[in-house]
């Protein structure tokens, strides 16, 4: 395959290409959380089972993890803009597919397709956006970029809850055939044709990581659910993540040994920026799943909200990083990456812990939205400058393994932080002396009277672990260096 010419970024019209790409990015990341408020709704409709409503989100969650690698390794051997809108048309033909549904399983089926259209998206996003912005306004770019995921966090809930409520479960999903259709003809006309670089595709590879990340993820992502034991006879929870990490060490030695091209080059790694980002990525991935799990319990076991008022509570996170999306894209593209994420870290860390402590049965509504809207604002100054100074200094043609690499961290952290905040809810329930299941109360019903203090300070406890991991994120980035478009514009190299 011969590459093409790329014309240098600045002679490109980024912004139009990258509203295309937000467009799309916004819809795949709005169905990771639009059907949890589903469940009970597709439990009667299509007369199934808890466990088998729970794979409609963790069968999509799973298909879109596990090909990241592989699928922003693609956008650099055969073109990000073609990835992209063949992903976002399977995506969109595969969400006429689910509403069109009439049985959960397959309805579980029609969601991998979907899951696996998101993961074909998801890396050209952010190596497109590398490509097409010049280094010193990538940040900016990343800005309007971390803001459509806060936009998304807030919308998916939501829009779910009204669309049910309204029209049915079915258009949680046919929502997304106009807008797939709209954001497929923009990106077709808006976003440049990139470069391509012949690459050799490491098919060793390819089976040693997506196989292990699929035992890993799956054993991580249902191992509650199991409860931590036998899946089938002869194969446990823990033999399956085991498993899973074995073949991703030996993916990672093969591709040290690798003497051709491997899928993800290490070198990569050897940019401080890269990897440091790839642990504050996991680390806010993490902390921002896990907190959400305790606290929609308590806003709807314990304070008797809807499962839509619960999710309007969460506009406070949502907002500032909005509000706050383009100041800090242009922080991001002249101050160092260390002062704005540790900016951004510490905020996470003061407001969950403030969160934690105001979460009691009869604290007002407005001492939550308080430590909430310091989480946005600590939000807003994580993703973007963390997003940007990731593949700032890396070579353009890796921008499509780095963004893959990238966004498996974040998904793979999104599925720790749920695997983790299940099994220590849990854990304090126990020690709060409650043997009954939280399903027993239902939103807008509350709790048996007697155990609503106990099951408050249950989930109070378990808030805590978010902050705990925050920590390492906050530790982490002091150890980013100045990027090397800030260093050149300063004629210095100080860290």
């Amino acid at each position: 395959m011969t590459a093409q010419v790329e014309a240098p970024p600045e002679h490109q019209r980024p912004w139009p290409a990258l509203f295309a790409l937000c467009l799309g990015f916004f819809m795949i990341l709005v169905d990771s959380t639009i059907v949890t408020v589903a469940t009970p709704v597709l439990i009667r409709d299509l007369s199934a089972e808890v466990n088998a409503v729970v794979w409609v989100t963790s069968a999509y969650l799973l298909a879109y993890a596990v090909p990241l690698l592989i699928t922003g390794r693609l956008g650099d051997r055969f073109g990000q803009k073609r990835l992209y809108l063949v992903g976002l048309a399977v995506f969109t033909a595969a969400s006429l597919w689910c509403g069109l549904t009439h049985t959960i399983g397959w309805l579980v089926l029609a969601r991998v397709v979907q899951g696996l259209g998101a993961a074909l998206m998801s890396p050209q996003t952010m190596a497109i956006i590398t490509r097409i912005f010049p280094a010193e306004r990538r940040g900016q770019a990343m800005a309007l970029w971390g803001a459509t995921a806060g936009l998304a966090t807030l919308v998916g809930p939501i829009l779910g809850g009204l669309l049910i409520d309204s029209l049915g479960w079915e258009w949680i999903f046919f929502v997304n055939v106009p807008v797939g259709v709209i954001g497929f003809v923009l990106a077709a006309r808006l976003v440049p044709r990139l470069a391509t670089h012949p690459h050799r595709f490491d098919w060793l590879g390819v089976v040693l990581s997506g196989l292990g990340m699929l035992l890993l993820v799956f054993g991580l992502q249902e191992g509650h659910q199991y409860d931590w034991g036998e899946i089938t006879p002869g194969l446990t929870v823990p033999e399956l993540i085991v498993g899973g990490l074995v073949l991703l060490a030996l993916f990672w030695i093969w591709q040290w040994l690798n003497p051709r091209e491997p899928l993800v080059p290490l070198g990569l790694f050897g940019d401080r920026n890269f990897s440091v980002a790839n642990v504050a990525i996991l680390v806010i991935a993490f902390t921002i799943t896990a907190f959400t799990f305790p606290l929609m319990l308590y806003t709807q076991l314990v304070r008797g909200l809807t499962p839509t008022q619960s999710a309007l509570l969460l506009a406070p996170i949502a907002l500032p990083s909005l509000l706050l999306a383009r100041w800090v894209g242009h922080l991001t593209d002249r101050v160092h990456p260390r002062l704005l994420t540790g900016t951004g870290f510490t905020c996470l860390l003061v407001s969950l812990v403030w969160l934690a402590t105001v979460m009691t049965p009869d604290s007002p509504l407005w001492e939550l939205v308080l430590p909430l809207t310091l989480l946005g604002v600590g939000s807003a100054f994580i993703w973007a400058p963390n997003s940007a100074t990731a593949n700032r200094n890396l070579p353009m043609h890796q921008a499509g393994a780095g963004a893959g690499v990238y966004n498996e961290t974040r998904q793979v952290g999104a599925v720790l932080g749920a695997a983790a905040i299940a099994v220590l809810m849990d854990s304090r329930l126990a020690a709060n002396g409650l043997v009954f299941s939280p399903s027993e109360g239902s939103g807008g019903e509350g709790l048996p009277p007697q155990v609503v203090d106990a099951f408050s300070r249950a989930m109070s406890e378990a808030m805590l672990l978010a902050p705990a991991i925050a920590v390492v994120g906050l530790v982490a980035v002091m150890f980013f260096v100045r990027p090397r478009h800030q260093t050149l514009a300063q004629g210095s190299t100080i860290e």
